[in-house]
């Protein structure tokens, strides 16, 4: 199924910026606050965040974006992942943290498994694996370093 939405990012932002840990910016503030005033919106912000939280409870993949000048595009995909292997799930889970760090390198390991829906541990063990795997690397301290994808 695909979504199209005719609004527009503000101009200093692209996909990734949207994908990433940001701070809400409406297109048409008024007409959004008379959403949320309705009830209607519960916060700002949230809205990508929650779409793949509800592909990953129902055990669909998260939604492809795709942004032109026109307007937004969402693809979602209804085919349930194949999780009979542990492997199958591990790349997965990988191949998650690896968009979304792309998206935001200083993200926490806890804003990581908020976005993916797993514990903190078990984001710490897929960090692992992509980094002894040399598919990414941490850069810098722990409280203030960022993440670095390596290859894919």
């Amino acid at each position: 199924m695909r979504i199209w939405n005719s609004g527009r990012l503000p101009d200093e932002w692209d996909i990734t910026t949207l994908l990433g840990k940001h701070s809400s910016e409406p297109y048409n503030p008024d007409i959004a606050n008379g959403f949320f005033r309705a009830g209607m919106i519960e916060s700002w912000g949230r809205g990508i965040e929650h779409i793949f939280k509800s592909c990953l409870n129902s055990g669909t993949t998260q939604p492809e974006f795709s942004y032109e000048h026109t307007g937004l595009w969402v693809r979602f995909s209804f085919t349930a992942p194949d999780v009979g292997e542990k492997e199958s799930t591990q790349e997965t889970t990988q191949e998650r943290i690896i968009l979304l760090l792309k998206a935001n390198p200083v993200m926490s390991r806890k804003g990581l498994a908020d976005q993916i829906g797993i514990t903190a541990d078990g984001i710490k063990y897929h960090l692992k694996k992509l980094s002894d795997n040399g598919v990414i690397k941490h850069r810098g301290s722990t409280k203030s370093g960022y993440w670095e994808v390596l290859t894919k």
